[in-house]
């Protein structure tokens, strides 16, 4: 079932532009964004959270448009762009004194669960966490407040091959609980390790907005591997 439905969002700068971008995200999915570094990825996630204004199309949430509906809807989403940015020398646990008071959905047995599951230790600043764990701050906040969607900008970029894996077998583990998890990436490994769909976005536009199996039946040719269809596709050959 879908989740978060985008239509027809667009978005104009100077030397960019964001033209029609349409697709789904499913509940219980993990849904992929893929493009090079400047295809227009951070631009459509920012517009899906209205952190950016488009200049046309429409965002819904679980039935409802985020027009008019923002602060309900945010109470149900995680929002993460792979880094902590905030009060780098306060504890872990002052922090989260701090954000659990904006969440009327807080649980704190859940909290307590990814705080253990994560390996976080609260007595710790954000000065002294990994990249890897500083994700996994930002996770744990979100599902604190029993987040059905997540959305991620580039949560495994700047992570060592070890720290990005037990990411990607997270995400594996959220959609079993029914999350929807959404994460841009240029790593096409990512991809190929945990998604369930692929949304492929170049240049400003949306390619292709796919599960998997079917974008590689579609666009791969005999042979090729995942990397090898895109890179292929981003030089502009592409099936008929």
């Amino acid at each position: 079932m879908s989740i978060v439905s985008v239509r027809g969002l667009t978005k104009k700068y100077p030397s960019f532009e964001l033209k029609n971008v349409s697709f789904d995200v499913a509940e219980g999915r993990i849904t992929g964004f893929i493009g090079r570094n400047g295809a227009g990825k951070t631009t459509t996630i920012k517009a899906m959270l209205n952190l950016i204004h488009p200049d046309g199309g429409e965002v819904d949430y679980f039935g409802k448009p985020l027009a008019g509906n923002e602060t309900e809807i945010k109470q149900r989403l995680g929002y993460s762009t792979g880094t902590v940015n905030w009060y780098p020398r306060k504890k872990l646990r002052d922090l989260v004194d701090t954000i659990r008071r904006f969440y009327g959905t807080w649980d704190e047995v859940a909290y307590r669960k990814y705080l253990e599951m994560f390996g976080l230790d609260e007595q710790k600043t954000p000065l002294e966490l990994s990249e890897g764990m500083k994700v996994k701050v930002n996770l744990l906040l979100a599902l604190s407040h029993r987040a059905e969607v997540l959305i991620l900008d580039e949560p495994t970029s700047g992570l060592d091959p070890f720290s990005r894996n037990e990411l990607l077998d997270l995400f594996t583990e959220l959609k079993k609980e029914g999350v929807a998890v959404f994460f841009s990436t240029h790593i096409i490994s990512d991809i190929e390790k945990c998604a369930d769909t692929i949304v492929y976005i170049s240049k400003g536009e949306i390619v292709a907005a796919l599960p998997k199996e079917e974008f590689a039946v579609r666009y791969s040719r005999e042979g090729e591997s995942l990397e090898d269809t895109m890179l292929r596709m981003e030089r502009g050959e592409r099936n008929e």
